[in-house]
């Protein structure tokens, strides 16, 4: 990664100081914590919401699940306790739409990673209804350590890109797609180091 995060300093001189002072780039850098299917869940919870209210639920479906998120146990979950729990009907119809999926082994999720085709890892996933570009986008950056992805659609990556090169007017996704062609095949850490530049705006350490 420090050799990653050097070439990106010269792909972008501009990222160069914020990646000098701020912690090095953590994706891919040691195994995920939890399952695939947990950490999909974990971020269709997050969409749409500030990262404390879906830390919050999150625990509460462990809770839920008796300490461990599995497809069989989400299943069986009843949607009124779902619900009760601060789970959206939209996003239990998500969960439990992966859940099935994955039962009925039409999606191989503990094995996705052995797909090396960003995009075909994309096609399968957003089959299930619920589960959009940001959600993937983060799944293969933060579990499956892919370090080529670039979510511009995400206003923290826009907004950490203006900050980062001073920017007096918003860019824009497609602007910023567009922007991101020099970035290849390091566009995650680019956008890891955005992210970065939005906490260091916020007095954030990390």
């Amino acid at each position: 990664m420090r050799r990653v995060v050097a070439e990106v300093g010269v792909l972008d001189k501009k990222f160069a100081p914020l990646i000098a002072r701020r912690p090095l780039c953590t994706i891919g850098r040691s195994a995920p914590s939890g399952t695939n299917f947990e950490s999909l869940v974990s971020s269709v919870i997050s969409q749409q919401l500030a990262t404390k209210a879906a830390e919050t639920i999150h625990q509460r479906l462990i809770s839920l699940c008796r300490g461990k998120i599995t497809a069989r146990k989400i299943i069986k979950l009843d949607d009124v306790a779902l619900r009760a729990i601060g789970v959206s009907g939209a996003k239990t119809r998500t969960i439990k739409g992966l859940a099935a999926a994955v039962l009925d082994k039409s999606l191989p999720i503990e094995r996705i990673d052995e797909i090396h085709d960003d995009e075909a890892i994309f096609q399968a996933l957003t089959s299930i209804w619920g589960i959009g570009r940001w959600t993937v986008e983060m799944f293969m950056m933060f579990q499956l350590g892919r370090l080529d992805v670039w979510p511009t659609g995400d206003l923290a990556v826009r907004r950490g890109w203006d900050l980062v090169h001073k920017n007096e007017e918003e860019t824009s996704a497609k602007r910023l797609d567009a922007l991101g062609e020099k970035l290849h095949p390091y566009r995650s850490v680019v956008a890891w180091y955005c992210y970065q530049a939005v906490h260091e705006s916020r007095g954030l350490d990390y």
